[in-house]
């Protein structure tokens, strides 16, 4: 559990190359300075690219995106303030980190109501360990014994054979006997293949690809998924930044939070519980009331819209990353957020 938890928020961070000059480059980062690299990025893409300036701008990303994003939204309407610089029309945020203690409080009572753990497990998680009790402790470097013992007992019953990510979806098998670094047959779950991160590690390794991509790897021997070389501030997933999608509202920006309902990473009742919240604060009604939406003849999910301004959206059957898992169904909801228009209420 505790390598799971490290990796999901380097996950976020560190899934690519990245171009530094030196290794001190990476040292010191939290969120505060991503927003702004992120802001100097889209300045430097639209100069490179002009003829995009006056296109519309939408902005989307999952899990610790629920930080980069609204944070890089706030810095796009600042700047608007002073020149315009930015056609900023949308935001959309997957299964995101909004709330640090609603959030991974959710966890417990996911991985209960979907049989993972048993009563009295949910119990001591939900009580003597909560999870961001535990997280917090991770990254402070002090997980008390009372954390372990639960943390324990939670890794033993919901088995490693289990993907937090998605607790339907298979695993891939050669990833849980630590042979991630031999490229194995093609793993399927009807059309998902559950080995794509072992294969996504040995494409990036592969020499002919670094030299494609001009990437240089600066402190490590090889690429992988989750690297300790990046110094980031992860006391920093305690800062709510639910309060930013407000003002980002109040602004005129659309914002859509979507979640994958097979998400125990960040279950979609923390995000739910925190949209509808937000939403009475800023005294929007409802303009759409909770209600199924299809994809394909098939049911693909609830919504929900708050002065046709704020939504929130379940994918059904989808994980953390809901368009690998679900991309027709996502394909549906992001058509529909781009278009300005409701998801479809029959097939």
């Amino acid at each position: 559990m505790e390598k799971q938890t490290y990796c999901t928020w380097r996950r976020q961070q560190e899934l690519g190359f990245h171009i530094q000059e030196t290794f001190s480059d990476y040292q010191g980062m939290n969120d505060e300075r991503t927003a702004r690299d992120n802001l100097a990025f889209l300045r430097r893409w639209f100069v490179k690219f002009p003829e995009y300036q006056n296109s519309d701008l939408f902005i989307t990303g999952e899990g610790y995106a629920g930080h980069y994003i609204p944070q890089l939204a706030e810095l796009l309407i600042r700047a608007n303030k002073q020149q315009k610089e930015f056609n900023l029309k949308g935001i959309a945020l997957g299964n995101p980190l909004l709330e640090f203690y609603i959030d991974f409080n959710s966890k417990a009572e996911f991985l209960w109501s979907h049989g993972l753990i048993s009563d009295s497990t949910y119990r001591i998680f939900s009580r003597n360990c909560t999870y961001p009790r535990y997280v917090s402790e991770y990254y402070s470097g002090n997980v008390s014994s009372i954390c372990v013992l639960v943390m324990s007992t939670v890794v033993s019953e919901m088995s490693k054979f289990v993907d937090g990510y998605d607790v339907t979806l298979d695993v891939c098998i050669s990833s849980q006997k630590m042979q991630s670094l031999v490229l194995s047959p093609m793993q399927m779950t009807g059309k998902i293949d559950v080995c794509v991160e072992d294969e996504t590690v040995n494409y990036f390794n592969r020499k002919d690809v670094q030299r494609a991509l001009h990437a240089r790897l600066v402190g490590v021997s090889k690429w992988q998924v989750c690297s300790s070389i990046l110094d980031y501030n992860m006391l920093d997933l305690a800062i709510p930044t639910i309060s930013l999608l407000g003002s980002i509202v109040k602004s005129g920006i659309l914002v859509l939070v979507y979640c994958g309902d097979q998400d125990s990473v960040i279950p979609l009742t923390g995000s739910r519980t925190q949209i509808h919240g937000l939403a009475a604060r800023l005294g929007l009604n409802t303009t759409v009331p909770y209600s199924v939406c299809f994809a394909g003849k098939q049911v693909g999910g609830w919504t929900q819209v708050y002065g046709d301004i704020l939504s929130f959206a379940t994918i059904r059957g989808a994980s953390h990353l809901a368009p690998f898992s679900q991309p027709q169904r996502a394909l549906v909801l992001f058509k529909a957020f781009l278009q300005g228009r409701p998801l479809p209420e029959n097939f």
